[in-house]
């Protein structure tokens, strides 16, 4: 009997080769990768601006929301980086178990055109409205211009001077009314039923008060030479003038003939009747 080992325990251990070992799917490997690295899904997604969603489901080896071979591929390299991984054995096994292989390379001509056909956000071509603006300009007056000649040249046949306008009365004929003083103005056309005042610093400046019936502050400051104020009220209006003989006073469409001396203070109250000092 023989004592020893058998002719089989002498046999040569083989190796297994890391082909024949079982390979951990891609999606696992870089599911176990990120979990070594500390990095969480939202960490990877961040990083790698890769979606939630689809950084699931590479992991779970579901490649189908990548959206195609080279889009899957384009992922892996780009997970793999982001957890320190070499990409290239990944997309290697990927095209082996989906029998995609790599695809052939896309023209550059394409590619190129698709860059070149993406549309740029552009601002309003303010030029164009510019030309466009003159050119409409430049034709109104064109248009005006050529009706002004044809106006023209029909009072000639007419037998009427160029130079005279064709209207039979024109404006400039009529005579010219004097113009109005302050008391026939804006202040005489004033309503019936109202009291209106109007104080002008002709004179120099002086400081003025204004209130009506119910003693609510119409006006308080200064008037500088030259300038006016006109107050109305329903029933009267008290005046306080701080430099009276400085000041023209028209009442109701009015002048007030009083001689007021100069740094006079007056304080007077007009109403709706013919102007009286109160």
């Amino acid at each position: 009997m023989s004592i020893g080992n058998s002719p089989e325990d002498e046999r040569p251990f083989e190796d297994v080769s890391e082909e024949d070992r079982p390979s951990v799917p891609v999606g696992r490997a870089l599911q176990q990768a990120r979990i070594a690295a500390g990095l969480t899904v939202d960490d990877v997604s961040t990083a790698t601006r890769v979606r939630i969603a689809i950084v699931h489901a590479i992991e779970a080896d579901d490649f189908a929301p990548c959206g195609g071979d080279v889009y899957a591929r384009g992922h892996i390299r780009t997970l793999a980086r982001a957890v320190d991984l070499d990409p290239a054995p990944l997309i290697a096994q990927y095209e082996a178990e989906h029998g995609g292989g790599r695809p052939a390379p896309t023209p550059a001509a394409p590619l190129f055109e698709a860059e070149r056909i993406r549309p740029e956000r552009r601002g309003p071509n303010w030029t164009a409205a510019m030309v466009a603006a003159i050119v409409v300009v430049i034709g109104f007056v064109g248009f005006t211009m050529v009706k002004g000649d044809d106006g023209g040249k029909a009072n000639v046949a007419d037998g009427a001077e160029p130079t005279e306008p064709a209207s039979p009365t024109p404006r400039s004929e009529k005579p010219v009314a004097p113009e109005p003083e302050p008391s026939d103005s804006a202040i005489a056309a004033a309503p019936q039923d109202k009291v209106t005042v109007q104080v002008s610093a002709a004179d120099g400046r002086s400081w003025i008060s204004a209130k009506d019936h119910n003693g609510r502050l119409l006006f308080d400051g200064l008037l500088k030479q030259g300038e006016s104020k006109t107050f109305q009220d329903s029933t009267k209006v008290n005046l306080v003038l701080g430099d009276a003989g400085a000041i023209d006073l028209f009442v109701n469409g009015k002048k007030i003939e009083d001689d007021w001396q100069p740094g006079a203070v007056e304080r007077l109250t007009y109403t709706k009747g013919d102007p009286q000092a109160g």
